[in-house]
């Protein structure tokens, strides 16, 4: 089986290619080679690489930057997903395309299900479910995986590689307290998508997959410094500070409430999700040696 993983620079392509590799002949394509803000360049690399997978890991990520730069994520988010999908259905090939808790307003008081109503607040949110839709409407085979608060090892910036900077610099953090969802490792999300990959489940449409349990990104913070803590990291922090949305203002509005219920994909692989504090202990012992 021949996969072809789209974004392959980026922590969760990363983190694919990482396990996918022992088991599937695994094709990284990154930026260098395909240009998602032009998506005519898409086609002639499918058809050269012919895969019989394509995962696509790739999107543009600047939630606050989508403001001001719309057109750029909808090529990138919305447009590029439907070529994506046509590519597969002439390669005979099966499109899984990585989504976004960030597709729901956040209003909800109770795991989002994938048949509950999408209503995104921001440009980023309408980006991602725009190229849903352009997946979803295709004729390819093809699975739509929606996840949330990505963080890992591989790529560049994420919350966690954001904390551990901050608390070897200083004494205090302040760290948002309102907004709830579920911290997902990029190791957990990658080994669900290889589970998906190489065990040919007859599945098509939408499904969710995070770790399980809840928190809000104070609680990820303190989690984060307690586990770094005991594993050694350097760290001069003192206190986290708790605060809300409002003491924090951002360009792009977030999500109050986006946890995402994993239970129709459960079904599918018969397992469930490690618990979110597990995948973060997990994720910092890897790291550690990266850093020292």
């Amino acid at each position: 089986m021949r996969v072809m993983i789209a974004g392959v620079s980026g922590q969760l392509g990363w983190e694919l290619q990482r396990v996918l590799d022992p088991v599937a002949e695994v094709v990284g394509v990154g930026r260098d080679r395909l240009d998602l803000s032009q998506p005519r360049s898409i086609p002639p690399v499918i058809a050269e690489i012919r895969p019989d997978v394509i995962v696509n890991c790739a999107a543009y990520t600047a939630v606050d930057k989508a403001e001001h730069e719309p057109e750029l994520a909808q090529t990138v988010n919305g447009i590029a997903p439907g070529v994506f999908a046509k590519a597969a259905q002439r390669q005979g090939a099966t499109l899984l395309h990585v989504s976004t808790d960030y597709v729901f307003d956040g209003n909800h008081s109770r795991p989002y299900t994938e048949t509950d109503p999408t209503n995104p607040v921001g440009e980023y949110g309408k980006s991602k479910l725009a190229g849903e839709v352009e997946v979803l409407q295709s004729d390819a085979s093809h699975i739509v995986l929606r996840t949330a608060w990505v963080y890992g090892v591989g790529g560049r910036g994420n919350f966690v590689k954001t904390m551990l900077r901050l608390g070897k610099d200083r004494e205090e953090v302040r760290v948002v307290a309102d907004q709830v969802g579920t911290p997902s490792w990029t190791g957990d999300i990658a080994n669900a998508i290889a589970q998906i990959v190489t065990n040919h489940y007859d599945i098509e449409g939408t499904y969710h997959f995070t770790n399980s349990g809840v928190a809000s990104w104070y609680d990820f913070a303190v989690a984060i410094f307690e586990e770094a803590e005991a594993l050694g990291f350097p760290l001069k922090l003192k206190r986290v500070v708790p605060i809300t949305t409002a003491e924090y203002p951002t360009l792009a509005q977030r999500p109050a409430y986006s946890v995402l219920s994993g239970k129709k994909l459960e079904g599918v692989l018969g397992t469930f999700a490690p618990h979110w504090r597990v995948g973060l202990r997990q994720m910092l012992a890897a790291l550690k040696p990266t850093i020292e």
